[in-house]
């Protein structure tokens, strides 16, 4: 019967891992449309021009079907002139439509494994970075004349309605330095009356940007806008905008096409996986509004991969004076999710670092590990090394606990026998039991929660790393061993359509060979079974994951498996039963009525 319950447990393993891979293969293809070239200075987009979507979004209605009421990527007008400003990590494209940011070209990012050609942030889009949305007549339909550009500044400028000038001025750092992030763009917009009167001006609102997957193995929830109000941040992953049909019906919902979020908005951001757009306003903003938009045209409007996200934040400048001025000013970070850099404060607000998205439970973890990865990059120059070290040194500082641990474990199995005399002695009387339970602990010294104490050390960094790696931007493409992404499936080869990924079958022999080694604390035959099939699932688990975090596991484990070894040939002299009798006083006289032990 054991056998015939193996065979099934593991066949009902082999199934549950082929329908990850399976089933995705028989939904429709899921397509990432290809970064545009960046623009040389003055050139012109040849892309046709398409509707403008940025028009309020009506809230659709029971007829209505649930994705009509989304915003659409567009493309840029054909007469637009497009105007660069550069340095050595970005290469910015300015529109005058708009007189606002195109895309911004990540030049350390390439945008395919590679590749040369870098990733390109806001791609596609519903609007241009910083555009006016839902403003006719100062949108990205209305073109703005070149004032004036340099290599570090460009401005820009139109009159609405003859009453009011809107100037728009943008400045990138050439060389980055204490005070300056090179990914930092500083804004500013100033509407100047040009009437004898008052003017109050209207909400305005800003474009964040719109971010799209990085490649077709993502999920919803790294797709997300958020923002802060100096107190607690709050984000919106994807996934809060799809439909889903519930629980066998209970809870199901339509897609939503909008959700708007009040202010104060001390800073907005909207990201993918591994890269974020950060508007910070001199003075907090009064909303924020992230929309659902179809980025992937060409697949149907029920398949969740053909949706990104777009946001834009809202701001209430102050009325017009008889020609006065009122300014808008604004840092804007288009980058990678590097929280060495992003917890530099004294170029960022306190918290955008949260932008990260660690978490609240894990997050310490996934900080302190991200710092000491980094640090342990800057003497190696490789990040699979710096995983390891990371990993040994975790080891090495919770050695004394694990030691601790895996001795009370030896003792637990030790005395196994006589905690199965004791439980049949007394099998009819709870009380004497716990009692005879807990003097047997006593008189070997075991600590019966001892054997969690690995488990409480080892599981926070693991979760720790999880969350740390699934969006750190600096392990993205970076190849080790044969590995060629550290931040994606070490995949190989394909058997039978299923992908062959190294790194977890390592991790899942080391946690093997780890649990033969280990003393197991407990004779009870079902926990026995589950702790047998733990390896697997685990690594059935993990088996998609970035394979970074396969290597700390299994770095991981090739260091217990080794500590293991050494802890089962030591010899257990703190258990009180393997200590010699005492016969003799501290004097040295002998002591009366004690038999010396017999020798074994």
């Amino acid at each position: 019967m054991d056998k015939k319950n193996t065979i099934i447990g593991v066949a009902l393993l082999l199934g549950a891992f082929a329908s990850l891979y399976l089933i995705p293969k028989l939904s429709p293809p899921r397509l990432i449309p290809p970064a545009p070239a960046a623009s040389s200075p003055s050139t012109t987009a040849s892309a046709p021009a398409a509707a403008n979507p940025a028009q309020p979004s009506a809230p659709p209605t029971a007829a209505d079907n649930n994705h009509s009421a989304f915003a659409a990527a567009t493309t840029e007008a054909a007469n637009a002139t497009v105007t660069i400003l550069e340095n050595d990590f970005v290469r910015v494209s300015f529109t005058d439509m708009g007189g606002a940011i195109r895309d911004v070209a990540l030049k350390n990012f390439p945008a395919e494994l590679g590749h040369s050609t870098p990733y390109v942030f806001n791609a596609q889009h519903a609007d241009p970075l910083l555009a006016f949305v839902d403003f006719p007549g100062l949108d990205r339909g209305t073109r703005f004349d070149l004032v004036s550009h340099n290599a570090t500044e460009i401005v820009y400028r139109a009159v609405f309605d003859g009453r009011f000038e809107v100037t728009r001025r943008y400045s990138l750092v050439a060389q980055p330095d204490s005070r300056h992030d090179p990914y930092v763009l500083r804004h500013e917009t100033q509407f100047r009356n040009l009437t004898d009167k008052p003017l109050p001006l209207p909400r305005v609102a800003l474009s964040d940007g719109t971010v799209v997957p990085v490649n077709e193995t993502v999920y919803g929830r790294v797709i997300s806008s958020g923002y802060s109000d100096g107190k607690s941040q709050t984000f919106l992953p994807r996934t809060k905008f799809e439909g889903g049909n519930g629980l066998l019906g209970i809870g199901a919902h339509g897609a939503t096409p909008v959700i708007a979020s009040g202010g104060p908005i001390v800073w907005s951001a909207i990201d993918n996986q591994f890269f974020t757009s950060i508007l910070t306003p001199d003075q907090p903003a009064a909303g924020l509004v992230t929309r659902r938009v179809k980025v992937l045209a060409d697949l149907p409007n029920e398949d969740q991969n053909a949706y990104g996200l777009a946001a834009e934040t809202q701001f209430d400048p102050a009325p017009l004076a008889p020609h006065g001025e009122t300014d808008l000013g604004l840092n804007l970070y288009v980058g990678p999710k590097e929280y060495h850099r992003l917890a530099n404060s004294d170029i960022f607000k306190a918290d955008q670092d949260k932008v990260m998205q660690f978490g609240k439970i894990f997050g310490f973890f996934s900080q302190l590990l991200n710092t000491l990865m980094t640090w342990m990059h800057g003497l190696v120059s490789n990040w699979g090394i710096a995983i390891i070290l990371t990993t040994l040194t975790l080891k090495t500082l919770s050695l004394p606990f694990t030691l601790a641990a895996s001795r009370s474990a030896k003792r637990m199995q030790k005395i196994q026998p006589e905690m199965q005399a004791v439980r049949e002695k007394f099998k009819d009387n709870p009380q004497k039991l716990q009692a005879a339970t807990m003097e047997l602990f006593k008189k070997h010294k075991v600590n019966p929660m001892g054997g969690c104490i690995p488990v409480l050390i080892t599981m926070p960094f693991f979760f720790g790393f999880y969350t740390m790696l699934r969006s750190t931007a600096e392990l993205r493409f970076v190849p080790f061993l044969w590995a060629s992404d550290l931040s994606a499936p070490d995949t190989i080869a394909h058997v039978f359509g299923l992908p062959l990924n190294i790194m977890p079958i390592l991790m899942g022999a080391t946690m093997i060979i780890q649990m033969h080694l280990t003393p197991s604390p407990t004779v009870d035959n079902a926990q026995a079974k589950m702790m047998k099939f733990m390896p697997y699932m685990f690594a059935l688990f993990c088996y998609n994951f970035s394979c970074a975090l396969a290597l700390y596991s299994t770095v991981n484990g090739i260091f217990t498996i080794g500590q293991q070894l050494v802890i089962n040939r030591m010899k257990d002299t703190g258990d009180p039963t393997n200590a010699p009798a005492v016969t003799k006083s501290p004097s040295g006289k002998p002591l009366k009525n004690v038999t010396p032990a017999k020798k074994k």
